[in-house]
């Protein structure tokens, strides 16, 4: 029998309808991980809208299989809860029915997130940024992290560690390259994805002594909806293409399997870290 590296540990993933969330799910189950899929809505996002060819509304979904369920006719064991993580209410019943569901709560991984630049026809400055994109994408990208972590960290404070380790509990939020270094008309996006930067520090300073890790994923451009400005427009494609040394935007898959790494023993002496994955992007 093979023994994964996250076996019989409980993730908690948000954002796991689409996109990134959703590999990181398949990743972690393959890993032997129980997961708790955590999403507004439990059926995958639509990518291009079909007016404006640019990235869909987030609110839009397929008829796709949701994601727990694909897991479960994969022969994994995993549940969905429906939750808003912009309300504290929302995000501590998340946990409780997570613990109520397996027992514990060992990785928590912040992955929900929206660009709601993406979704506009034209490029945006700050100078053009609604008070009502901004607050939207702070309460999504900064305060969802910020409430997972609370309510995930609560809970593993105030449970026992597994006989055969040392350490408490993972988190694991997602970050991204434009928390790191700026991006062109995105202010709003790249504003919250610092605070989780500098969150998740300050996360990994305060509960170092307790053994509880908290990394960030820092994704550089993937094909996802999200980027769905880019993948559309040929010119600008080329320009992010030839941006990377490793030629081309990622794949969810690429950052799926750092997220493995930053909830498992391999990760056993990092935390507070802001991990790039994102072919070589910084570097240029």
């Amino acid at each position: 029998m093979n023994i994964g590296r996250l076996q019989d540990k409980v993730a908690l993933i948000t954002g796991s309808s689409s996109g990134l969330g959703r590999a990181i799910c398949h990743a972690y189950a393959r890993e032997g991980a129980f997961i708790c899929c955590v999403d507004l809505y439990p059926g995958p996002r639509n990518s291009v809208d079909p007016v404006t060819g640019k990235a869909d509304s987030f609110h839009n979904r397929t008829d796709g299989e949701p994601t727990h369920r694909e897991l479960r006719r994969l022969g994994h064991r995993a549940s969905f809860v429906q939750a808003d993580m912009t309300r504290a209410e929302d995000a501590e019943i998340a946990v409780r029915v997570c613990v109520e569901e397996y027992g514990r709560l060992d990785i928590v991984v912040n992955n929900a997130g929206i660009s709601v630049e993406s979704t506009h026809t034209k490029v945006t400055g700050v100078h053009e940024t609604s008070e009502d994109d901004w607050d939207r994408t702070m309460a999504v990208n900064a305060k969802g992290v910020f409430l997972g972590c609370k309510y995930g960290v609560r809970q593993m404070l105030s449970q026992g560690l597994r006989s055969d380790e040392k350490d408490r509990g993972w988190i694991v939020n997602t970050a991204s390259v434009q928390g790191l270094v700026g991006y062109y008309g995105t202010p709003s996006y790249c504003a919250a994805k610092g605070a989780v930067v500098q969150l998740t520090k300050q996360i990994a300073l305060d509960y170092a002594p307790k053994r509880i890790h908290c990394n960030a994923l820092c994704p550089g451009f993937l094909r996802t909806t999200m980027t769905q400005n880019l993948q559309s427009n040929e010119e600008e494609l080329k320009k992010i293409s030839d941006a990377h040394p490793f030629g081309g935007m990622g794949d969810v898959e690429d950052v799926a399997r750092a997220a493995v790494f930053l909830a498992s023993g391999d990760a056993a002496w990092v935390t507070g870290v802001p991990l790039p994955v994102d072919g070589g992007y910084l570097t240029i």
